[in-house]
């Protein structure tokens, strides 16, 4: 029975879900070829979609109590939004597109120490300012 619900899930609402979300988007924008990014990236967002969804319904139907379900599902679907948001924005439709973003973006992230010489004592407005003061003076 769960393998069922899964198998339906995959080929019938993930297909209409995705053309959706990807045609609504470029008729929100006003484009004159709405079906462009559908024929572009349809194809790699559902492969994506097979490798995520099918785990997701899958402990979805064997593991998360009935009350649970929608709570689940919903944290899961806007997971996937966040994917297909950046997908129509600047990816391919791949996880692998996304992966690649994240681990860039992380590379030009700066680090937490970036405005402190290492090995040095921090100065006063340094510290001033990690104690919530201005100019080493009390607020």
């Amino acid at each position: 029975m769960v393998l069922r619900k899964v198998i339906l899930d995959q080929t019938i609402s993930s297909p209409i879900a995705t053309s959706a979300f990807y045609t609504g988007m470029s008729l929100l924008e006003g484009k004159d070829d709405i079906f462009q990014d559908w024929r572009e990236k349809f194809l790699n967002t559902y492969k994506t979609g097979l490798m995520y969804w099918p785990f997701v319904q899958f402990l979805n139907f064997t593991l998360v109590p009935l009350y649970l379900r929608t709570a689940f599902t919903g944290c899961c679907a806007f997971a996937w939004a966040i994917f297909l948001c950046f997908s129509r924005q600047s990816g391919d439709g791949t996880a692998t597109a996304a992966l690649t973003w994240i681990l860039d973006l992380k590379k030009r992230l700066p680090s937490p120490d970036c405005g402190k010489s290492k090995g040095s004592e921090p100065t006063e407005t340094e510290t001033a300012n990690e104690m919530g003061h201005s100019e080493g003076k009390k607020q």
